[in-house]
């Protein structure tokens, strides 16, 4: 990338501070609650996640399961690569269903929208279920204005509503975990992190990601100014033109709610480059499901959502 000895530097130091603040963050919450998860899809950010919870207690295994809330729509491959991951770290999964909350009519899935906003019906059903008093995630404040409002531990009441009015203060890195009952936590330990911070860790580390973060010439189409992936989960509509372009995606969430972005970085060092010239981000460059007004995301979190 040709950057000055200075900026390596700094980089280096910058890296280092935020890996042992998640590192402290992540034993906080192993040691202020009963029965935790990690919050797990494969992604970038996850797997980043993951690999510093296995920082913060090796050489022992890690102390909590993985938790996934699949939609039913999510990518094949993205899957199966969250499959062999926890197999790798010997970790025990827990995959909950919105198809099976759907059919069970706890959600209703709307003709022609994502099901992206009914995971938080799912989640609530899978902490009831397991018993969750904390949920480890890799949100980060840089990804939307609603996700910058929260703090670190961010207590949800019993219904997993997120009311930022009842935040509590975390001076000097003090974190209060206490709960009333029906409560839990939600935690960022990525919250100070940004979109370079995470490609720089995945570089410097080898960090194993999904194939789709890496510019491919794949099947898209056109879709209201986005790039959208030809899979069985969004098909070509009648009329719309499907070519194959060198794309790559910045996130790899649900099919439905996801657009790539044209591409050639073929490597974790080449992602970053291009993120680092970015002018827009991540979510803002390919979530679909973001249109749905300035307050979608903070309404969503409302709701008990990530």
């Amino acid at each position: 990338m040709n950057r000055p000895a200075s900026a390596i530097g700094a980089a280096t130091t910058r890296l280092a501070a935020l890996v042992d603040e998640s590192v402290h963050i992540i034993r906080e919450v192993a040691g202020q609650f009963r029965r935790q998860a990690l919050l797990f899809s494969g992604g970038k950010d996850s797997m980043v996640l993951l690999d510093l919870t296995r920082r913060a207690f090796r050489p022992c295994a890690l102390p909590f399961p993985l938790l996934h809330v699949d939609t039913g729509t999510n990518f094949g491959e993205v899957l199966e690569f969250r499959d062999r991951v926890a197999a790798a770290y010997g970790a025990e999964l827990i995959v909950a269903s919105v198809q099976r909350s759907i059919e069970s009519g706890r959600a209703k899935e709307k003709p022609g929208g994502t099901r992206n906003r009914l995971q938080s019906v799912t989640l609530r059903d899978a902490i009831t279920e397991n018993g969750f008093d904390a949920l480890l995630a890799g949100a980060r404040r840089d990804e939307e204005k609603a996700r910058a409002k929260e703090r670190v531990f961010s207590i949800r009441d019993e219904f997993a509503r997120w009311d930022p009015r009842r935040q509590r203060p975390e001076l000097w890195e003090i974190y209060n975990g206490r709960l009333r009952r029906g409560e839990h936590a939600r935690v960022f330990p990525l919250s100070n992190w940004t979109e370079a911070d995470i490609w720089t860790y995945v570089a410097e580390y080898g960090i194993d990601l999904p194939e789709l973060y890496f510019a491919r010439e794949r099947l898209v189409v056109e879709r209201s100014g986005r790039w959208v992936a030809v899979t069985e989960h969004t098909p070509a509509a009648p009329g719309e033109r499907a070519i194959r372009l060198p794309v790559r995606y910045r996130t790899v969430g649900d099919a439905t709610c996801t657009a790539a972005v044209r591409s050639t970085a073929g490597s974790p060092a080449e992602v970053l480059r291009e993120t680092l010239e970015a002018t827009v981000s991540e979510r803002a460059a390919t979530r679909l499901d973001d249109r749905d007004g300035d307050f979608a995301m903070e309404d969503r979190k409302r709701e008990g959502y990530f």
